[in-house]
């Protein structure tokens, strides 16, 4: 599979900064970010950050379901999906009530993104139902004492080893170099914070060499 990188942000003004370089290939939001964004969880704030997002070239926008039950979880994500059917990607919890909703989503072919995912066991869950992506939280797995790059390593064999067309979207990155382990294991989908996408310029030597490029051609 192709790399996809997302910006995990619900802040219009991080999209406008990043969006049109062309490096992203979409942002991922869930109410705790549009909640410091400022952005009300509801359907007609929702409609109008897609718009924003794919005027700037955003190709997917993940938007969190919510409503706790399996029935509220369908209805909500049935009503996020009709925004841009193709391009939405509604987000569930993997737990009993997030699954019965996605099966439900899947069978009307509506893309699912399963979130908050800590264990390999729930790979299985996702490759069964067909899921699009199925996010794990590398940096809050990491906080449970558990070898969070180990565990995500597994998830992504996991689905190597079912034949599944589930991408695991890693989550909760705390540090470029949590990136590239991760890329030289295989793995090809994250989603970063603006904090994390600016740190990949950061590199103190391209930075040195690059003035020095400037300098020279001024000579």
């Amino acid at each position: 599979m192709s790399l996809r990188l997302f910006l995990d942000s619900a802040d219009c003004t991080q999209w406008r900064e990043w969006l049109p370089g062309g490096l992203l290939f979409g942002v991922t939001t869930n109410p705790t970010l549009l909640q410091r964004a400022g952005v009300a969880c509801s359907l007609p704030a929702l409609r109008a950050l897609t718009e924003q997002a794919l005027s700037l070239g955003a190709q997917e926008i993940h938007l969190q379901a919510w409503g706790g039950t399996a029935t509220a979880f369908y209805e909500c994500g049935m009503a996020l999906a009709a925004i841009a059917p193709t391009q939405v990607a509604v987000k569930l919890p993997i737990t009993r009530a997030g699954t019965e909703a996605a099966a439900r989503l899947l069978a009307e072919g509506t893309r699912v993104t399963f979130t908050a995912c800590y264990d390999v066991s729930q790979m299985v869950i996702a490759s069964a139902l067909g899921a699009d992506y199925a996010a794990p939280y590398l940096g809050r797995i990491g906080d449970a004492g558990r070898d969070g790059h180990a565990e995500v390593i597994a998830m992504q064999r996991a689905i190597e080893g079912l034949g599944a067309t589930t991408r695991v979207l890693v989550a909760s990155l705390r540090e470029t170099r949590d990136l590239s382990r991760l890329a030289a294991a295989g793995l090809h989908t994250f989603t970063l914070s603006p904090t994390l996408l600016a740190a990949l310029f950061e590199q103190p030597e391209t930075l040195a060499a690059a003035h020095q490029f400037e300098l020279d051609a001024g000579a």
